[in-house]
């Protein structure tokens, strides 16, 4: 008899089957070096302490750290009971931030499933999940959910109960959650390295972030066990050399905080995340390949009783082994995405606007 961790299959989820994850993880400023070494970033407010006391984000004299770290964190406790046994990590919606995360702090994750929907092939099917990490005060850090294509242990086993969820195609405003004790009013935008604010951006622009990343393949696997994600796809060419790429795919999260770094160059002051509208990995990524990335502004958004701060909406979209100067999207049929797109990401910033 094994005593090991199989993941679950298809069949094993049940609707409203609620999951506590193992094993709770205590942020240290040890991971906050390695996102910086691993992805680059630069946003003021995830760099220096001082800056971040200067707005209200700093807590016993440390700095939040990166939004997306605390997500991969959050994220990562999910994979042993969610995606082990995953074919693919199919998309996100409805996802929220709520209390930034400092150095110290302990985060816990458990989730709901709230979907199921078996494939016509019967060999596998979509999971859908509510996900919720919190911290050790019990305060909400992210909430997302996101549904990934799941194998069956037999593929004639019975589904007892299916349904998809109607899924908001944003969070809605009113919903943003913006941090306690926030204020704006003296952002540097000289030592924050961007001089552009909320009011200078219009719905429908494009930007082109210039830069790329080539990875690596020691930075993903670093990555891959940074996050505690036990996904094989990701880790193990043992199992995966035989499988249908034939090596080990990139976690999509991974992509994720390439090209959120990349976005620095011409979103320098897109300080905080506020939500994840919706995403879909386009296509796979493997090590060798390099990130390029593009944003589109979708909306502007006004927050109630706030002056010094509102809202973007945008597309991020990253493409391997391509630069964006032609932006790069839907294929030849428009229907598939263009090959070299691998990820097409709705989210919701925070930015400063112009004060008086």
């Amino acid at each position: 008899m094994t005593k090991t961790n199989s993941g679950n299959f298809f069949e094993d989820f049940r609707l409203g089957q609620i999951i506590r994850h193992a094993t709770p993880r205590t942020v240290t400023a040890g991971d906050v070096a390695l996102y910086t070494a691993l992805y680059g970033p630069r946003f003021a407010v995830n760099s220096s302490a001082e800056f971040a006391a200067g707005i209200g984000m700093a807590a016993g004299g440390t700095a939040p750290v990166d939004d997306l770290l605390a997500f991969h964190v959050v994220f990562g406790k999910t994979v042993p009971d969610i995606s082990l046994n995953a074919v693919a990590n199919l998309g996100y919606a409805a996802g929220r931030f709520g209390a930034p995360v400092h150095p110290g702090d302990t985060l816990t994750t458990t989730s709901t499933v709230i979907g199921l929907k078996e494939n016509s092939n019967r060999q596998t099917g979509v999971v859908y999940v509510r996900s919720v990490g919190t911290n050790q005060r019990g305060a909400l850090v992210v909430e997302y959910v996101r549904w990934v294509m799941v194998r069956k242990r037999d593929p004639e086993a019975a589904i007892a109960a299916e349904t998809v969820p109607d899924l908001p195609g944003a969070v809605a405003a009113a919903d943003l959650i913006v941090p306690e004790g926030l204020d704006l009013t003296g952002y540097d935008t000289t030592l924050a390295g961007s001089r552009y604010l909320w009011d200078d951006y219009a719905a429908g622009e494009r930007i082109d972030h210039v830069d790329g990343m080539t990875i690596e393949e020691a930075e993903h696997m670093m990555a891959t066990r940074l996050w505690q994600n036990t996904a094989k796809v990701h880790f193990n060419q043992f199992t995966e050399g035989q499988g249908r790429f034939g090596r080990r795919l990139i976690y999509g999260g991974h992509i994720i905080s390439l090209a959120r770094a990349l976005s620095f160059n011409g979103l320098g002051n897109a300080f905080r995340i506020v939500a994840i509208n919706g995403g879909r990995h386009a296509n796979p990524t493997f090590a060798g390949d390099t990130i390029h990335a593009w944003s589109e502004v979708l909306e502007r958004i006004e927050l109630p009783g706030r002056k010094d701060v509102g809202a973007l909406r945008l597309r991020l979209v990253a493409t391997k082994n391509r630069p964006c100067a032609d932006f790069p999207f839907k294929a030849e049929n428009g229907k598939d995405f263009d090959p070299s797109v691998v990820l097409d990401f709705d989210y919701t910033v925070l930015m400063p606007r112009v004060i008086g």
